[in-house]
């Protein structure tokens, strides 16, 4: 007899992922929690999982060198990826490596799980046209499109991009502007 079919969730913050899991149990779902991605490959090879939900940044091995372990392991599964550090770049790079969504935190339980079983209602369409991105918000996603195209080289994006390397780190180290 094969064991009923998992959500993983994989998240470095231990609190947000385990009011995640709960309320995601509240709602129904099997839900199996990693704190990493090695800890989220042991639970994949365990059990036999529907869909994952991964965070972009974690300490170690990231969401995007996790997800195509993940379905490699299993070829069918659902893969969110799930980040407070969102930008096109990213999104347009875990959507190339597979992942069928993509949500950016804050997010809450219905979110996730909307975006986890394909809900078209994640993706409402607005009456009115989304506002442009104000210009720390367009530097902070040319910054990271650029990174990501270096592999995650510093010194390589500062060069790239006609800036010192402590000035990138500085820009790096802060949070992502709002839209």
């Amino acid at each position: 007899m094969t064991a009923p079919a998992s959500l993983l969730i994989v998240d470095d913050d231990e609190v947000f992922r385990e009011r995640l899991a709960q309320a995601l149990r509240q709602r129904g779902q099997d839900v199996v929690t990693a704190a990493d991605g090695d800890e989220a490959i042991r639970a994949a090879e365990k059990g036999r999982l529907q869909a994952a939900v991964v965070d972009l940044r974690m300490p170690g091995m990231t969401g995007t060198e996790l997800l195509p372990k993940l379905l490699r392991l299993h070829p069918k599964l659902r893969v969110v990826v799930l980040t407070g550090y969102g930008s096109i770049a990213s999104a347009v790079e875990a959507m190339r490596l597979g992942a069928h969504n993509y949500v950016s935190k804050p997010a809450d339980a219905d979110d996730v799980l909307a975006a986890v079983m394909g809900d078209p209602r994640v993706v409402e369409t607005a009456s009115e046209p989304a506002p442009s991105p104000t210009l720390a918000r367009a530097e902070w996603e040319h910054i990271q499109r650029i990174l990501g195209d270096t592999g995650g080289n510093v010194s390589e994006t500062a060069r790239r991009l006609g800036i010192t390397r402590r000035t990138l780190q500085l820009k790096l180290k802060k949070y992502p502007p709002r839209v």
